[in-house]
């Protein structure tokens, strides 16, 4: 592989795992903070309003290890079952499919995307080929 490709997907790489790791801060912070808002949605989403803060902490950990470069694999799979509980909260109270239940999904991708770029052991997992 040429050095300017592998620089380039370095960067990409970063830049997905950075958008991931800010949205995720942004969202324990809010968990966290523990505004009306946060609560209220989340007891839409069918949870109590006292799990907030557990999900924050569980949100947090997994972030954490996630932008870690030597635990980030690990912290990609704990997001992806954290999303994935995001995902069928969603889906089981009907709410909008692109919006809210994929949004999920779109992070996961980013998360595992950003990976995959950053690191040729995941890509020596996952080949895609042409």
């Amino acid at each position: 592989m040429r050095p300017d490709q592998a620089r380039w997907m370095t960067i990409t790489g970063w830049t997905l795992s950075v958008l991931v790791i800010a949205f995720m801060v942004m969202d324990f912070t809010m968990k966290f903070m523990a505004p009306p808002i946060v609560i209220s949605t989340t007891a839409q989403l069918g949870w109590p309003g006292t799990s907030v803060s557990l999900l924050g902490e569980l949100l947090a950990i997994a972030t954490l290890l996630y932008a870690y470069p030597k635990t980030a694999v690990l912290g990609a799979i704990l997001l992806t079952g954290y999303l994935g509980g995001a995902i069928a909260a969603h889906v089981r109270i009907a709410s909008p499919l692109f919006s809210h239940v994929l949004f999920g999904v779109y992070l996961a991708l980013f998360a595992w995307g950003g990976l995959y770029f950053r690191d040729p052991r995941i890509r020596a997992l996952v080949p895609l080929r042409t």
